[in-house]
């Protein structure tokens, strides 16, 4: 019987590191030079560290004393051909440390924009993959079917909302100033559901909200929730309160007035 034996695993030699080049080590004063030569006057201090990049290429790092960059350091590249003591700079940057004060990170403009940032003027840019709209729909040629999706679904439109879209706007405008919550809807003496000047949302929101169009109230040309409210109700009249009756005198008959008579 023969014995099977598994085969020796082959090991990966690495590279071997590059060594620190002496000659490049000693160019620390002509790196000091190439970082002062970008840095404000005495922001450049004491000597930290070299940094081997490659075969002759070596980094040295330089404090960096600008109060505004507490944590950075200068880093000044220098490298030199083969059997030529000749040191040249290739890179000066001014880089952060561990413990530096970096801005925040880049967030893009779509992402930063929030509800009511913007202006008149202002475009927002196109969102291709926007998670809450849905391709519109075609015409079918049956004439109640694209009558419903007139209404409903957004004929002619290339997107419409998804069910997520329409959800996410309802709970917004029900959580916000036009839905039952607002302080108006607490002086209101009915809902406007129950008023001649709201005009109801066509559509799926339809049992829900609707349009003010009451020129007095707050909330005119807005959407506003069926159980909202308003002083501006179609049905409201001014209370008129009755004269406001004198109470009746009170006796104290512990205060004494003193009456001198002649």
């Amino acid at each position: 019987m023969t014995a099977v034996t598994s085969p020796t695993p082959t090991r990966t030699r690495r590279p071997p590191r590059p060594k620190l080049d002496a000659t490049l080590a000693e160019a620390h004063t002509l790196a000091r030079e190439a970082a002062q030569s970008i840095a404000e006057p005495g922001a450049v201090g004491e000597h930290l560290q070299c940094v081997v990049e490659g075969e002759r290429v070596l980094t040295h790092l330089f404090e960096c004393t600008a109060p505004a960059y507490r944590g950075w350091h200068w880093a000044v590249t220098v490298a030199r051909v083969a059997r030529s003591r000749k040191v040249t700079v290739s890179e000066t940057h001014l880089l952060p440390g561990p413990d530096a004060v970096l801005a925040p990170a880049w967030v893009p403009y779509a992402q930063r924009l929030r509800p009511g940032d913007l202006g008149p003027a202002d475009v927002l840019p196109y969102r291709e993959a926007d998670p809450l709209l849905q391709p519109g729909f075609e015409a079918t040629g049956e004439e109640d079917v694209d009558q419903m999706a007139v209404f409903e679904l957004g004929l002619g439109r290339a997107r419409v909302l998804t069910a997520e879209g329409r959800e996410e706007a309802a709970q917004r405008w029900y959580d916000g100033e036009s839905g039952p919550t607002a302080e108006t809807t607490n002086v209101a003496v009915a809902p406007c559901g129950s008023c001649g000047y709201y005009l109801p949302l066509a559509g799926a929101l339809r049992r829900t909200f609707g349009v003010c169009a009451n020129a007095w109230s707050a909330s005119d040309g807005r959407v506003v929730s069926v159980d909202h409210g308003c002083g501006a109700h179609s049905e409201t009249d001014a209370a008129t309160s009755s004269p406001a009756q004198r109470p009746a005198p009170l006796l104290d008959e512990y205060e004494v007035e003193l009456i001198t008579t002649s």
